[in-house]
């Protein structure tokens, strides 16, 4: 698997090494030995999780907080969509900027969210298959959420705002600057 950093320390862009041939392909989604040998993160990874959306949708910007903070990695099994990263730790040099990578069923790619992040993505495709790792358990206690439009944010979602399919709870979660970290 290859590494790649991004703009904000601790998020990573993972691609795995992909074996094709007439058949189809062939690849490790996850191994726990070289994720920790090649991001130097040591996670033990608790609760998988999987949504389908269809075109449109825009999950998050979603966290939780404290001790029940969760480090995600996160990948499309198909479709396509714009995941993103909001850095909400509060002695952050980089709080309030944000990261994001297209993820793919074609490109393998996976995203790596370490805690202390609000998590999010936008559905760029007709229909996404979308799953998670994650290294906390669900906590309803412990979570939290930022308004995906925060204009203090200025996410880019590539989707045309008319376009965008939002949860009734997704609709009315503060802006960072209000929300409880």
């Amino acid at each position: 698997m290859e590494v790649i950093k991004t703009a904000i320390e601790g998020v990573l862009i993972i691609e795995p090494k992909v074996f094709g041939d007439h058949r189809g392909y062939f690849f490790e989604s996850f191994n726990e030995r070289e994720f920790a040998l090649k991001t130097g993160q040591e996670l033990h990874f608790v609760q998988d999780n999987e949504s389908k959306s269809c075109y449109g949708v825009v999950r998050g910007l979603h966290f939780q907080k404290g001790d029940k903070a969760q480090a995600k990695l996160v990948r499309v099994i198909k479709g396509r969509v714009l995941d993103v990263a909001v850095d909400i730790r509060p002695d952050s040099p980089t709080f309030g900027k944000y990261v994001s990578a297209e993820l793919t069923a074609e490109n393998h790619r996976q995203f790596f969210i370490p805690k202390g992040f609000a998590h999010g993505f936008a559905v760029l495709s007709p229909e996404v298959v979308f799953q998670y790792k994650c290294d906390e358990f669900y906590c309803p206690e412990a979570e939290g959420a930022i308004a995906w439009d925060d204009p203090d944010l200025a996410i880019d979602w590539k989707l045309p705002a008319e376009d965008v399919i939002l949860s009734d709870k997704d609709r009315k979660h503060p802006r960072l600057k209000e929300a409880e970290l």
